[in-house]
C-alpha cells in the first residue's frame, strides 16, 4: 500500500511539472508564464518531496525534504512576485487580451503621491 502511495504521488509530481513546463510553451505573455511555473512546478516538487520522505523513512532524510519544502513554499511566490515586478518596470507588455493592470493603478498613485511631496518640499525650502 505504501508503494502505491509513494508512486501516485511521484507521478502526480512528474504530471505538474510536465504542466508546468506545457505552460511556458502555451501561455500568451510573460506573466502568465511565470505565475504557472512557480505554482505547477512548486506543487510537483512537493509531491516528489512527499513521496521521497515516505520511501526513504530515515530522520535526516526527512527533515532534508521538509526543510525544502518549507524553503519551497515560502521563497517560490515572492521570487516570483518580484521577477514579475522588475519584468512590469522594465517595460515587458501585458497580453493584449488583458483586462486589469491592477499595478499600473498602484504605481500611477505613488507616483503622484511622491510628486505632490516633492512640490511640497521645494515650496518648503522657497
Amino acid at each position: 500500500m505504501n508503494d502505491i502511495i509513494i508512486m501516485s504521488l511521484c507521478t502526480l509530481g512528474a504530471v505538474f511539472i510536465l504542466i508546468a513546463s506545457i505552460g511556458i510553451y502555451k501561455m500568451p505573455d510573460f506573466y502568465s508564464r511565470l505565475s504557472v511555473t512557480i505554482k505547477a512546478t512548486t506543487l510537483g516538487i512537493g509531491c516528489v518531496l512527499v513521496a521521497a520522505t515516505m520511501f526513504f523513512s530515515d530522520f535526516s532524510v526527512t527533515t532534508k525534504a521538509i526543510a525544502i519544502m518549507f524553503f519551497l513554499i515560502i521563497t517560490s511566490p515572492v521570487a516570483a512576485f518580484l521577477v514579475g515586478k522588475v519584468g512590469y518596470m522594465t517595460g515587458t507588455k501585458l497580453w493584449k487580451h488583458s483586462i486589469m493592470d491592477e499595478l499600473r493603478e498602484d504605481l500611477d498613485h505613488k507616483l503622484k503621491k511622491n510628486s505632490n511631496k516633492a512640490v511640497e518640499h521645494i515650496n518648503e525650502e522657497e
